[in-house]
């Protein structure tokens, strides 16, 4: 579900000091996007959303709710925005953050 080699590339790219807040900062935008998506989902600004939430869990290394992102935006720009299993994306994003938290490979630890 996590990337831990990626996850550590970016705490070395930013720092370690500096490794906890880009991730805050990351579960902040990520879950503006989530929250409008549950509330107000829109088919005009899917394809938007969800390649903006795949390239922003990637950076971190979230690499399955990527990959379901990525799966949702090309759908998105097929035309098939209705197809997209929204809740699996808000499950894997779930999951992923409390592995995350809870791993003691958590680089921000």
């Amino acid at each position: 579900m996590i990337d831990w080699e990626r996850a550590n590339e970016l705490r070395e790219e930013v720092g370690a000091e500096d490794f906890a807040e880009v991730f805050e900062m990351f579960l902040k935008e990520v879950e503006e996007v989530m929250v409008r998506l549950i509330a107000a989902p829109s088919e005009a600004t899917m394809e938007d959303d969800l390649h903006f939430l795949k390239g922003s869990a990637l950076s971190l290394g979230f690499a399955h709710f990527s990959k379901l992102c990525q799966v949702g935006e090309t759908a998105a720009a097929n035309g098939q925005a209705g197809d997209i299993d929204m809740d699996k994306i808000y499950q894997s994003y779930a999951a992923s953050k409390t592995e995350f938290w809870a791993s003691p490979e958590n680089p921000a630890a």
